[in-house]
C-alpha cells in the first residue's frame, strides 16, 4: 500500500473546456489529472488515483513510481548563459534602473513565476498597451492586472511609448 500524501500534487483553479473547475496533478503520474469544483475535492481524487493507479500496478506487476522527494539544499546560484545581445540589454535596463543586473533578473523571475502560478497569462490583442510596443494578436505575455507591467523576456529593449516615457518592450 503506498503512502498517497508523499506524492507531489498540484492543484490550481482554470477554465477548461468553458468552464471552470480546479485541476489537481500528480508530478509523478504525468498523465493524471483531475477535475472537481472545489479544491478539495480535486485534491481527494488525485490522492483516489495514486492509490487506484498503485493497486493497478501491483496487479499488473509493474512498480509504481516512488514519490519524489526534493532535496532542500539550495544554494541560491544559478549560472545562466544568454547571447550577448540580451545580456547587453539586461544591464542596459538595469543602469537604467540604478540595480544591480542580478537584482533585476531576480526582480523580473520572481514576477514571471508569481504570475505563472497565479495564472495571470493573458492574450493581447493588437491595440493593447504594452509598454511601448504592439504585438501581433496571436501573441502571449505575463501581464499585471494594470498592465503595467509587462514583461517579455525573448525581446527587451528600450523604447519610447507616446507619453515619450522610457519603457522596456
Amino acid at each position: 500500500m503506498v503512502d498517497a500524501s508523499l506524492y507531489n500534487i498540484t492543484v490550481r483553479k482554470g477554465d477548461f473546456d468553458g468552464e471552470t473547475f480546479f485541476e489537481a496533478k500528480i508530478r509523478e503520474l504525468p498523465d493524471v489529472a483531475e477535475y472537481a469544483e472545489t479544491f478539495e475535492e480535486a485534491y481527494q481524487l488525485a490522492l483516489d488515483s495514486i492509490e487506484t493507479t498503485a493497486e493497478l500496478m501491483q496487479e499488473q506487476g509493474k512498480v509504481m513510481p516512488s514519490p519524489m522527494i526534493e532535496e532542500q539544499n539550495f544554494s541560491g546560484r544559478v549560472t545562466l548563459r544568454m547571447p550577448k545581445s540580451m545580456h547587453a540589454s539586461f544591464a542596459g535596463w538595469a543602469d537604467f534602473e540604478e540595480v544591480s543586473l542580478n537584482h533585476l533578473l531576480v526582480n523580473c523571475l520572481s514576477m514571471c513565476l508569481g504570475d505563472h502560478f497565479a495564472a495571470k497569462t493573458t492574450k493581447l490583442e493588437k491595440n493593447d498597451y504594452a509598454l511601448g510596443s504592439q504585438y501581433s494578436s496571436d501573441s502571449l505575455r505575463i501581464v499585471s492586472k494594470s498592465k503595467s507591467n509587462v514583461v517579455d523576456l525573448r525581446r527587451i529593449d528600450i523604447t519610447e511609448d507616446e507619453g515619450n516615457k522610457l519603457a522596456y518592450g
